[in-house]
């Protein structure tokens, strides 16, 4: 991305309209594509995500409970803060978001080496005990990217969890993402997306992380094989189906015998030609 903005830049030769440009075209990049950035002194990798955005510029690391300050352009944090009480859950929902912190951390350590993730609140942070519902925001990001091989990949994924005190329900409710870009002699990209959705019910902060955890981890489990699979059969089933089995004439092509076919003699015969 940053040797993208290095040439627009360069075409655009306005550095007024380019930092106009920039400012709107950055942020909104650095969102949909969930990009974590390294947090100074290695305290941490915040994500670029409206789920953590308080300012245009300051994005909220739970796991750390530290505002990151980003530059969108150079995507950099260029400096970070503590956040304030008013940012943070209450004890009661930061219990439960904490636990779930912890098993999804684990999960994305093995299932994504080189991912990220975290977990937000997404509504009712002030909810001081039972009796109330409130929201979790599970947001997995991983990306690889290897221009010298002539290709990259990435996974995104968020997923909403509703706690229904009434109920004493889960409701939880995922979108994924999968991009893959190969560019060897040729330019193949992937941008594939599904959604699903589950339920479980309503434990300790504890077991509901753990029950939280495995429901993610069978969804996207299924959706990566069921990826696989499809494009392990494509030269098979849909690349076939491109192209048309028989022509118009709904027979084979005698191409053994080629020599009874004349556009010339066809033209002739049918302009009268010669006659």
């Amino acid at each position: 991305m940053k040797a993208i903005a290095c040439n627009v830049k360069a075409v655009i030769n306005d550095d007024v309209l380019y930092k106009e440009a920039a400012s709107e075209a950055f942020p909104l990049y650095n969102k949909s594509h969930l990009i974590s950035i390294e947090m100074p002194g290695r305290i941490g990798d915040v994500i670029v995500t409206s789920y953590g955005e308080l300012t245009e510029t300051e994005f909220i690391d739970p796991r750390t409970a530290q505002v990151a300050v980003v530059d969108h352009i150079k995507q950099v944090c260029t400096e970070v803060r503590p956040a304030l009480d008013e940012e943070l859950p209450s004890a009661y929902v930061e219990d439960f978001r904490c636990a779930l912190d912890a098993e999804i951390l684990k999960y994305v350590g093995e299932a994504y080496p080189k991912g990220v993730c975290s977990v937000y609140c997404g509504n009712g942070k002030d909810v001081e005990g039972p009796g109330f519902d409130f929201e979790l925001v599970v947001v997995i990001s991983a990306a690889r990217h290897s221009p010298q091989n002539f290709c990259n990949g990435s996974w995104r994924s968020v997923w909403s969890i509703e706690f229904k005190d009434e109920i004493q329900m889960l409701e939880l409710k995922g979108k994924l993402q999968v991009g893959a870009h190969y560019f060897e002699e040729g330019n193949v990209q992937l941008d594939a997306k599904h959604e699903c959705k589950d339920t479980t019910i309503f434990q300790s902060s504890e077991d509901s992380a753990i029950a939280i955890s495995n429901i993610i981890r069978q969804h996207e489990t299924e959706y990566l094989t069921s990826l696989e699979a499809s494009y392990s059969n494509l030269p098979d089933t849909t690349f076939k189906d491109l192209r048309r089995k028989l022509p118009v004439t709904r027979t084979l092509f005698p191409w053994q015998n080629t020599l009874q076919f004349s556009l010339t003699r066809d033209i002739t015969k049918e302009l009268g030609i010669g006659k």
